[in-house]
């Protein structure tokens, strides 16, 4: 592991909620030995964590990676065809090494930056003179960081070094534990998470509360197929929780709907003009090529011109189309030339730059809508999207999937979030229909919600039995055929990025990515490299 150099948290003015801005006193030389002393310097410690692993200062280090994840999947195209993409082909087009690693060394080194910190926190704060309330809030917060940051690494490189304690210069070399082992520690993390925040206040914008926690049990539980836990905390959340389906779906992503009554954990964002508290995403994979002359204002405070990666894939239309899925379809993918569905008066015909855009669609997800493009000055670094992380209706369907395996009622949860769209229940079905539908409304439901990749690598093919990535990748892929055989008008135009997306997916290495070799290296060959790399 890469040697970590220990050193004080730069402590964040920005609260977690972006409520406000908070000044405090300098007490003369601040060290480890003299810090966690106060309430206040306990939150801002905390906060920190939190806006390292939700909102990084620097987009390139966590949004860019965990954009790459999307476009290694049958959901998204690199997309952007005018520009450089050395940081996101190698997972992309899975031609990844471990000494070409694209953007996907930055998560790995960020992630275990954050969690010797959060040990570092944890260790201090409980020590600390504050109250015993007051330290669990800061201590179960400091603890959903690195489970966060643990449940990623797992699901993105297999086990990997584990440690909860904060490393001196004489422990900088750790050998991988079993995934099993990092999701032992990820669940007791979570466990305790969650019980140190029972009381702490959930209604506060933008900090991690106890139903945070759960949720993220509920989730590694159905990954790790413990359907029985997994259907007890998704049960729990949906049911004794604060939170309640968004009766427009087109409301999730809203700018003006920030923690909306759906939203379980979300990355804060802010437009407030002399910081750069905006969010990167809808820069990263807004449409590149606007023009004024292309709005009915013709007006250049209508255009963001975003960078153009991670465009959505016709194969990820037709499956909206084949279940009529007109309002899931419309918040999730715009065609060049259609209305930005919501923003259909001043975008009517949202058009760009189809000589850079690989597949002639956007995320409608990421868009910003004309009217706050028009409020802001500034626009990139500033743009006040929230990213939802965790939200109910995926603690719906993690229910329908536990249900499945477990004898429960699958049909009635899928049909929760189909009537939300105003699709009609499905009925009659069982088996492995059954299970394909809720794999398939999993997919319709959280495009582009960073679990695509996470999910077709774990789910199972109810006819083979083996990860659904072995369908749809590789050269006899599903996915791979019809892109190969495909007459869509716009991706099989520009031929700048490959048409023969996945072809190069081998199932016997490519169900994790490498560890990053520097870090092997780093380790003195003590960390040991994922098979087949």
């Amino acid at each position: 592991m890469k040697k970590i150099i220990v050193s004080i948290i730069a402590f964040s003015l920005f609260s977690a909620s972006c409520s406000d801005f908070i000044e405090k006193e300098q007490r003369g030389k601040q060290t480890l030995e003299n810090y966690f002393q106060t309430v206040q310097e306990c939150e801002n410690y905390a906060n920190e964590l939190t806006q390292r692993l939700l909102l990084a200062k620097e987009w390139w280090v966590l949004t860019a990676p965990r954009v790459t994840n999307e476009m290694s999947t049958d959901d998204a195209w690199m997309g952007n065809t005018g520009q450089d993409n050395s940081a996101h082909r190698p997972c992309s087009q899975y031609i990844i090494t471990p000494d070409n690693m694209g953007d996907m060394n930055g998560i790995y080194t960020a992630h275990y930056y954050t969690i010797q910190s959060a040990n570092i926190g944890l260790e201090k704060m409980a020590m600390s003179p504050i109250t015993e309330t007051q330290k669990n809030q800061y201590m179960g917060e400091s603890l959903f960081v690195r489970a966060y940051c643990y449940y990623e690494l797992v699901n993105l490189f297999g086990g990997v070094p584990l440690y909860t304690k904060s490393l001196g210069t004489s422990d900088l070399t750790l050998e991988r534990s079993s995934a099993a082992d990092v999701y032992a520690q990820i669940e007791a993390d979570l466990k305790d998470a969650a019980a140190k925040l029972e009381s702490a206040p959930v209604a506060r914008d933008g900090r991690i509360n106890k139903w945070a926690a759960y949720a993220l049990l509920a989730r590694v539980s159905l990954f790790q197929e413990k359907w029985a836990e997994a259907k007890t905390y998704a049960n729990k959340v949906i049911t004794e929780g604060p939170f309640q389906l968004e009766a427009d779906f087109l409301n999730i992503w809203n700018v003006n709907n920030h923690n909306g009554v759906e939203s379980i954990l979300e990355a804060q964002s802010s437009s407030v003009q002399n910081r750069d508290l905006g969010a990167a995403l809808p820069t990263l994979a807004g449409a590149r090529g606007e023009d004024k002359k292309n709005f009915p204002s013709n007006d250049a405070a209508d255009v963001l011109d975003g960078w153009g990666w991670c465009m959505p894939t016709s194969d990820l239309e037709n499956a909206y189309l084949s279940e009529n899925d007109v309002i899931r379809r419309r918040s999730t993918i715009t065609k060049w030339g259609e209305a930005a569905y919501g923003d259909e008066v001043l975008n009517p015909t949202h058009k760009f730059s189809l000589n850079d855009n690989k597949s002639g669609r956007i995320c409608r997800k990421y868009y910003i809508p004309i009217a706050t493009r028009r409020s802001l000055d500034k626009k990139d670094g500033h743009l006040p999207l929230n990213i939802p992380l965790i939200r109910l209706a995926e603690m719906y369907l993690t229910r329908a999937e536990a249900n499945y395996h477990t004898g429960g009622d699958a049909l009635a949860d899928i049909n929760v979030i189909r009537a939300r769209v105003k699709l009609d229940p499905k009925t009659g079905i069982s088996g492995p229909t059954l299970l394909r539908q809720i794999y398939k409304e999993r997919r319709l439901e959280l495009a582009f919600e960073g679990l695509r990749l996470f999910d077709i690598r774990r789910e199972k093919d109810p006819t083979t039995g083996r990860p659904v990535i072995e369908s749809l990748m590789g050269p006899n892929g599903t996915f791979v055929q019809y892109n190969l055989s495909s007459t869509d008008p716009y991706e099989t135009t520009n031929l700048r990025e490959p048409q023969d997306k996945g072809i190069n997916f081998n199932p016997a290495k490519h169900l994790m990515w490498p560890i990053p070799q520097l870090e092997i290296d780093l380790s003195g060959n003590v960390i040991k490299q994922n098979p087949g790399y």
